[in-house]
């Protein structure tokens, strides 16, 4: 089954489905149903299609990282000398393992990658800076900068309308 299949034929029950539990990821499958006022079955089917075509990736719980003790959160651009050699291929591979990157894309403009990076405290960034980027072969550049105050964070996709709006 593909899984670029276009959103146009995702019907009204399933973006209801996805705006749900986008809300609430614990829903169970009776109380889903019952919000679509469907049957139990028909609603699980509809759910497992949009897990099997890839609509719905993974279930999480959305953590509080200030409650963790991660009060630091940095961006970080990065930029490689030179771009032909297998140091970016290399980096891309070893940031998977470290957890305190959130998130790493590689992007267009003046830096090469932006990251999202969470510390305990600027200490525990420094040697995040030290001892891991630093070390990384072929590396040009590296820019931080600290979120000062979090306006808005979240992992909620708006789903679009069925005339292609947005909620």
């Amino acid at each position: 089954m593909s899984t670029n299949k276009p959103k146009d034929e995702l019907d009204a029950a399933d973006r209801t489905i996805l705006r749900l539990l986008q809300q609430d990821g614990t829903l169970s499958n009776p109380k889903l149903a019952e919000q679509l006022s469907l049957s139990v079955t028909p609603c699980w089917r509809r759910l497992k299609r949009l897990e099997d075509e890839g609509y719905i990736r993974d279930y999480q719980a959305n953590l509080d990282r200030r409650k963790l003790g991660y009060d630091v959160l940095a961006f970080v651009s990065l930029s490689f000398s030179v771009h032909a050699d297998e140091a970016p291929n290399r980096f891309e591979a070893a940031i998977q393992h470290h957890a305190q990157v959130l998130s790493c894309h590689k992007i267009t403009g003046t830096a090469d990658y932006l990251l999202q990076v969470v510390a305990h405290n600027l200490d525990g960034y420094s040697d995040f800076i030290e001892n891991v980027l630093r070390k990384m072969p072929g590396i040009h550049s590296i820019q931080s900068s600290l979120a000062l105050r979090e306006i808005k964070a979240t992992t909620r996709l708006p789903v679009p309308d069925g005339d292609g709006g947005r909620r």
